[in-house]
């Protein structure tokens, strides 16, 4: 049987030295940190709600520019940082509650409200290894290519009215181009491991990230032509008035393409049942199977992220932004977070709920029924603006626009027989098209 023995880490000098400080540094600061715990993150949690608070409101606008973005960064990290603790305690304990387990319950005392932070402190502290066949450069780049653009696109999405990073004109499309850039680190990862299990995981990445961005940035565009803004900004602020005003429910098209984004945006941000990328029952762990360390820790901050920020593109889009449903009343950031945390608790139940589909059902599920249904309801809500909308239903200019609307409609007309024909061709012929496995079960299931 082969054992491997890791060598004993030696320090000499100043290293030595160093090592010592640490060692009983964390012997005298350990009774204390187990006792005041609790208090600790409590206080953490309140002196960045009090930091970005004391941005957005008291900084004069006077002050050099790079000072206050230096500090609007280091808001959005702490942020950034507060979202993925959170969330992986939180994912743990609703996986917990689906599968009558208690999940964590011990570290820090509260239902193991501490577990995230000692893991995060027991990832760091772990050696980082990396293989000698992988291409080291890209090996190491990979994480932070993830990483930075998830957090990046952070500096465009707002919490409220004036409690924003940058106010761009393209903020949408700015945030959509920085979760795309995400796939580039997958890639890099699973290409620079030099491990099959790994570039397959990347590999899935990329067909089902290039393929679902499609029907996503598809449903945004349908409450983006309502309002004619990118600006996110200034589609949260159309949302004002109460939960009547949100474009969710201004027509019935906008209203089916949320769900479409919506899962969209689960394949986007590798979540259940479209986690192919990692897909440990079959690839190890995917794309970072040789990640150990900060690095792996990286990923899934990553993750999380991306899971928050697609939800706040959701709430700032369709479900009114910063906006109370009851009206005027305490409109803030508060109501932002408390809609997008509600959606990222949406896409934790999904993932203990639903099993993981194959790679062929996931490519199959978005070109045959997700890309031409967002492609009707695109189609559906413009002549719903042109036709339904208060400014659109008079007489002269129902006329003018009339031969437009009978083109527009023979369109449609012709788009639907093609893909109902399509579809019924596929279903006749998908085992020979396919093979029996693209539609059929597999033997004993």
């Amino acid at each position: 049987m082969f054992v491997y023995e890791r060598k004993p880490i030696e320090f000499h000098g100043v290293r030595k030295q160093i090592a010592e400080f640490c060692i009983s540094l964390g012997r005298f600061a350990d009774p204390i940190l187990r006792r005041m715990a609790l208090f600790i993150f409590l206080q953490a949690i309140l002196v960045i709600i009090l930091f970005v608070w004391g941005v957005a409101r008291f900084i004069n606008p006077n002050v050099p520019w790079i000072v206050r973005d230096i500090i609007a960064v280091m808001g959005i990290l702490g942020f950034v940082s507060l979202v993925a603790v959170v969330g992986i305690w939180g994912e743990r304990k609703v996986s917990a509650r689906i599968q009558s387990r208690l999940g964590p319950m011990r570290t820090g005392g509260w239902h193991g409200w501490a577990q995230s932070v000692a893991d995060g402190l027991k990832f760091v502290q772990k050696e980082d290894l990396i293989p000698d066949s992988a291409d080291r450069p890209l090996f190491r780049l990979a994480p932070y290519l993830t990483l930075v653009p998830s957090i990046t696109a952070y500096m465009a999405i707002p919490f409220g009215f004036a409690w924003f990073f940058r106010d761009l004109d393209v903020s949408l499309l700015f945030v959509l181009a920085m979760l795309g850039i995400e796939v580039l680190g997958v890639l890099l990862a699973g290409w620079a491991s030099n491990n099959k299990w790994s570039l397959y995981g990347a590999m899935r990445e990329a067909a089902q990230l290039v393929s679902y961005e499609i029907p996503m940035c598809l449903s945004l565009l349908i409450p983006v032509m309502a309002i004619g803004s990118t600006n996110l900004v200034s589609l949260s602020q159309a949302q004002a008035g109460g939960w009547f005003h949100w474009l969710m429910f201004q027509n019935p098209f906008i209203f089916l393409s949320f769900f479409t984004y919506y899962i969209a945006s689960l394949a986007s941000c590798k979540r259940a049942p479209f986690d192919l990328p990692e897909g440990e029952s079959e690839l190890v762990a995917g794309f970072h199977t040789e990640y150990s360390g900060f690095r792996f820790t990286m990923f899934f901050f990553a993750e999380y992220a991306v899971m928050f920020a697609v939800s706040a593109l959701a709430t700032l889009i369709f479900l009114g932004g910063w906006n109370s449903p009851f009206g005027n009343f305490s409109s803030g950031p508060l109501w932002f977070i408390a809609k997008s945390g509600f959606l990222v608790f949406i896409q934790m139940w999904i993932r203990w709920t639903l099993p993981r589909i194959r790679i062929d059902q996931v490519m199959h599920a978005c070109i045959k029924y997700l890309l031409p249904l967002t492609m009707i309801l695109f189609l559906g809500s413009s002549l719903w603006i042109l036709l339904v909308t208060p400014s659109h239903i008079d007489i002269g200019q129902f006329t003018r626009y009339a031969l437009g609307i009978i083109g527009l409609g023979s369109l449609a007309l012709l788009m639907i027989a093609f893909y109902v024909v399509w579809a019924v061709f596929g279903y006749i012929n998908s085992p020979r098209l396919t093979g029996r496995l693209g539609r059929k079960h597999l033997p004993g299931a």
